[in-house]
């Protein structure tokens, strides 16, 4: 049995725990708008069209924000096609998914959409083919109140109060090749900082995020944040990061450990940003969306399986792409990750779970038919739902494990919030170990735990594999059970997590 030492103490903390931080992201890509949140139809659909089985699932996991229309999509998109009357609406090719855009669901949609949610919109400008004149209209169209062509346009499509939009991406992975206007770091600054300056021109109180790598093992990583923020640093709030993580050639103890791939690169952004604060004598500070990460299989384990988006075989509406289903090991990996971003939630202010619905995304829907919970919905839900006040900065110790891409890594990895309004202390833990419990000592320092409200862990189900999977026919095969054998002593709680698990365990706790 592996071992492991957890210190909390109340007066340690990284900040409180920011609720964008448990965002997702819904782009014009396969299946996640149509037939995902939208199925005009369908027997669960509403009269706009939105599915409420779908939105049931998304009020129960717990988002927050959701980044809207995309991703590559963007860089490609005209906002204007997505406005006014449906029937009039132009059918196009969208050429990053390779399908047909009929711009049935527009903004107008989306925003009602996300009041049914309760979430937050985040909008995407297309800074790939258009720039800042777009942007600027596009804020006027959607936050002006009225008296201009642009404002009393959204009045006369449906739209009286404006939309409120708060948060704005400028493009999106303007560093890649493969993006739509692919442009150099000085080259996507300068139209960063001037679109993103028109902008605040029409709505200052609307806050900004810059792109900044794609991932961090693009060649420009580090030399892009510097030169983007360079140029924009005095009119943006955010810059962001993304990435996905899989299990590559059998390497599960790598795949299992890539939250310390998470951990350093939002440090060597923080780093870079914080540079650029000094040489500039900046006195804000820049914080970071990490607005995509998950798990994305472009080959699943021990399979010849080419990723769909390269099936191109026609122009289709809405092709099924990349809808992978996840794994208890894929479960624990996406713990693991919402550790590393709670850990750094005094910087991280932005987090969004690419994608929402069916595109590598934790709800999965059938056109007409069912909507069900993929295994990496519980851990999203259990931390999006149970994180509140302040996060701790927990003291670790205890069993290691070796990696060939990350070194030596912590079997059990953890994170703690304490909220003192409620009394609550939540704990979020992942053992990492495939053969061993891991016995677990939580030792509190200016609290004491009275007892424990709640306890629960999601691990292999009986008489199946780490590769387990729920779907259409078997949607609860991978769920969270009780975890039993929780015990609390005053200022010490001991427990053990079965092999391959994450866990949440809520503590009523009182200062000491």
């Amino acid at each position: 049995m592996s071992k492991a030492t957890i210190t909390a103490d109340r007066d340690f903390t990284v900040g409180p725990v920011p609720r964008r931080l448990f965002g997702s992201f819904v782009e014009h890509m396969g299946r996640c708008v149509y037939s995902g949140i939208y199925e005009p139809g369908h027997p669960a659909a509403d009269q706009n069209g939105f599915r409420r089985d779908v939105l049931k699932l998304v009020r129960e996991l717990g988002v927050s924000v959701v980044r809207y229309p995309g991703g590559n999509f963007v860089s490609g998109y005209r906002w204007e096609d997505g406005v006014g009357p449906v029937a009039e609406r132009p059918r196009r090719i969208d050429g990053a998914w390779h399908s047909i855009e009929t711009n049935a669901f527009g903004l107008h949609e989306f925003a009602a959409w996300a009041r049914q949610a309760d979430v937050e919109v985040m909008e995407a400008v297309n800074l790939g083919t258009r720039g800042v004149e777009a942007a600027r209209a596009l804020v006027e169209y959607a936050n002006h109140p009225g008296g201009t062509y642009l404002s009393d346009l959204r009045r006369r499509n449906g739209a009286p109060d404006p939309f409120g939009i708060e948060l704005w991406c400028l493009g999106n992975e303007m560093d890649g090749p493969w993006q739509i206007g692919h442009k150099t770091a000085d080259e996507y600054g300068r139209l960063a900082a001037e679109a993103g300056k028109a902008m605040k021109l029409v709505d200052p109180s609307i806050e900004l995020v810059a792109c900044g790598s794609s991932n961090s093992g693009m060649p420009t990583f580090g030399t892009w944040e510097r030169t983007v923020l360079g140029h924009a640093y005095d009119v943006v709030d955010n810059i962001s990061l993304h990435a996905y993580y899989e299990e590559a050639d059998g390497d599960v103890a790598s795949f299992l450990a890539t939250a310390l791939d998470m951990d350093h690169f939002i440090e060597s952004v923080v780093a870079t940003a914080d540079a650029t604060r000094a040489a500039g004598k900046h006195d804000k500070r820049i914080n970071l969306s990490f607005d995509e990460w998950n798990v994305w299989y472009t080959r699943r384990p021990g399979e010849d399986m080419p990723d769909a988006i390269t099936e191109r075989g026609g122009w289709h509406e809405h092709p099924r792409i990349i809808e992978d289903a996840y794994s208890v090991t894929d479960a624990v990996v996406v713990g693991t990750l919402l550790n590393s971003l709670l850990r750094h939630g005094d910087r991280v202010r932005i987090a969004n779970l690419a994608q929402l619905v069916n595109v590598i995304a934790p709800i999965r829907s059938e056109e007409g038919g069912p909507a069900w919970r993929q295994s990496i919905f519980w851990p999203f839900a259990q931390m999006a739902n149970r994180a509140r006040g302040q996060i701790l900065r927990l003291a670790t110790s205890g069993d290691r494990f070796p990696t060939e891409k990350f070194g030596d890594a912590d079997l059990v990895d953890a994170t703690a919030t304490w909220d003192e309004e409620t009394g609550r202390l939540a704990l979020f833990l992942a053992n990492r170990g495939l053969t061993e419990d891991a016995e677990v000592s939580v030792t509190l320092r200016g609290l004491d735990a009275a007892r424990v409200a709640r306890a629960e862990v999601l691990t292999v189900p009986d008489g199946t594999d780490r590769y387990a999977v729920n779907d259409e026919q078997h949607p609860d095969r991978v769920r969270p059970r009780a975890l039993d054998g929780v015990a609390v002593d005053g200022d010490t709680t001991r427990l053990t997590l079965p092999p391959l698990s994450w866990a949440t365990v809520e503590l009523d706790v009182s200062r000491a």
